[in-house]
């Protein structure tokens, strides 16, 4: 097949400055901070209290409802502490503080995966608490647990890393390529597709050849490296040709979409019995020794920096996850969470002074999902959030190409994002 992509979006600069640096896996932290909440769904309730001595891969939290995900130590040690806690998306979450004692019991090997049913696969799925790898954080059995009416025929895995800077997806198809693949068999068997894509943007040919390699039945894509080509509509439309309809989800067009770190989690959860309680991590920017590294979810940021050699200087913005759609931090006492794709330091941010619109259109040529953001965004900075859900302010996945080319530095994506919220506060959006 030969190279694919959709229209629109933007080329990026690369800045990859990691990825030929191998995945190094970091000792147990002496202290996690594990919030209850690492998913799209609702919070998990504690099932440990203080003083509790707890196992590596023990579950600590519970899932109440069925778009959740429980929540594991990813340590061995004793629970010192159950509070609110610092989280990622820059609110405070009820967390479970463990202080670790270095050990590691290891997980039970499943030698008789073959013969596991949909369902059993799906319970164990659902059981390890895995979610969305690529950021997004969706429980997976959520995802794999379709209306009847809803017939799957292709499973896709988003291997194509389109942000700068991170290469946390790379290394893993470049370590764990087989892993993978068997990771999206077992997503297959459970939704009972026939078809299998690994999309891979083509600046990665290391990769591509290494999962073609691997393959085994299933057909790896070289994508147009350009952003935002790993979003599951991007990626639907780009192999596939199929249109997510606005307001729908890829199942309403026959698909489902994972990360290939979500299909490694899935083979380690049934082939070892392993919970998600630990991450590759690209640790990049403005440290000293920048790189990939295997990290146990709870782990704080200010400690894996360490790890990494230390702040080059004094940052100015440390950002988790990516410099489009990463979320700047308030604070380095934040733990990585089960969606940490990375941490990216800066040293050298200015905040540009906004302008008035020009009305260049520059945000409407390059929105991937053909909206006019700068009208969204002029709706919800006025509270005119009808206007703004009639512009289908949700239809926007936020991945901050309008404001990236705006020439005026509008904020687009903050204003978007807003009448979003106001959007979904009053109720269910319109498909």
């Amino acid at each position: 097949m030969a190279t694919v992509s959709f229209r629109k979006g933007f080329v990026l600069p690369h800045r990859k400055f990691t990825e030929k640096s191998k995945i190094e896996a970091l000792g147990m932290p002496k202290k996690v901070v594990i919030p209850l909440q690492q998913h799209i769904g609702k919070e998990c309730k504690p099932v440990v209290k203080v003083g509790d001595s707890v196992k590596v891969g023990q579950k600590i939290g519970e899932s109440e409802g069925f778009v959740s995900a429980p929540v594991h130590s990813s340590v061995s040690g004793r629970v010192v502490e159950i509070k609110e806690w610092l989280h990622p998306l820059g609110k405070k979450v009820l967390s479970v503080v463990i202080e670790g004692n270095g050990k590691d019991d290891g997980f039970k090997e499943n030698k008789n995966v073959e013969k596991l049913s949909r369902e059993k696969l799906l319970k164990i799925i659902k059981e390890a608490g895995i979610v969305g790898m690529g950021g997004a954080t969706f429980p997976t059995h959520v995802k794999l647990s379709p209306p009847k009416e809803k017939k799957i025929d292709t499973v896709i895995l988003n291997g194509g890393e389109c942000e700068p800077y991170l290469t946390t997806d790379h290394r893993l198809m470049m370590e764990f390529s087989s892993e993978i693949v068997k990771g999206l068999k077992i997503l297959m068997k459970v939704v009972g597709a026939k078809k299998g894509f690994i999309g891979i943007e083509n600046d990665k040919k290391d990769a591509i050849d290494v999962m073609r390699k691997a393959a085994n039945g299933v057909e790896v894509v070289k994508l147009k490296t350009k952003y935002p080509q790993g979003a599951e509509k991007m990626l639907i439309k780009a192999l596939m040709g199929r249109v997510v309809p606005l307001g729908g989800l890829p199942m309403d067009v026959g698909v489902v979409v994972n990360n290939v770190g979500t299909a490694k989690a899935v083979h380690d959860a049934v082939y070892f019995g392993k919970p998600l309680i630990e991450r590759v991590v690209t640790v990049t920017g403005d440290v000293n020794e920048p790189k990939n590294v295997m990290v146990k979810v709870g782990m704080l940021v200010k400690d894996l920096i360490k790890e990494c050699g230390g702040y080059k200087g004094t940052p100015k913005k440390v950002i988790m996850g990516g410099p489009m759609m990463g979320i700047a931090q308030s604070s380095d006492n934040v733990p990585v969470i089960k969606g940490s794709s990375g941490v990216l330091v800066l040293d050298d941010v200015e905040e540009p002074e906004e302008r008035e619109c020009i009305r260049c259109a520059k945000c409407v040529d390059y929105c991937p999902m053909n909206l006019m953001p700068v009208t969204i965004a002029k709706f919800g900075r006025a509270d005119r959030i009808k206007q703004a859900e009639d512009y289908y302010a949700n239809a926007c996945f936020e991945c901050g190409v309008c404001a990236y080319v705006c020439p005026s530095k509008i904020p687009l994506v903050k204003w978007i994002k807003y009448a979003k919220g106001k959007i979904n506060e009053n109720g269910k959006p319109k498909r």
